[in-house]
């Protein structure tokens, strides 16, 4: 529930409060995007966490570039069957991945 408006707050400003900062986010993915995967792929509080320490590092004194949210997942009980994939999960350590969108992925369908 408290996921669901998180995101549903993001994707308002998403949509019409970022044009105000004329894309001056340093990263890819942009800081409330990072935000938006955190929240889909990990707990409330490790999402608020990582997504505070990532906005706060978008600024002229840290250099940018490209940073992917990294998740522990444990892929152990796996069904293999046609899926339509939203986010690629790259294995940095054991049980840890960097999340990746797949951006032909919307709304459930390719």
């Amino acid at each position: 529930m408290i996921k669901k408006l998180l995101l549903l707050i993001l994707q308002f400003y998403q949509k019409f409060l970022s044009i105000l900062s004329l894309g001056s986010c340093r990263y890819h993915p942009t800081c409330s995007e990072y935000a938006k995967w955190q929240f889909e792929n990990n707990n409330i509080l490790f999402a608020f966490y990582h997504s505070f320490i990532r906005i706060l590092r978008c600024n002229q004194l840290f250099e940018g570039g490209f940073d992917y949210p990294e998740v522990k997942h444990n892929f152990t009980n796996i069904v293999f069957k046609k899926i339509n994939v939203k986010y690629w999960y790259i294995p940095t350590k054991k049980n840890n991945y960097i999340i990746i969108k797949n951006w032909e992925f919307k709304n459930g369908t390719k």
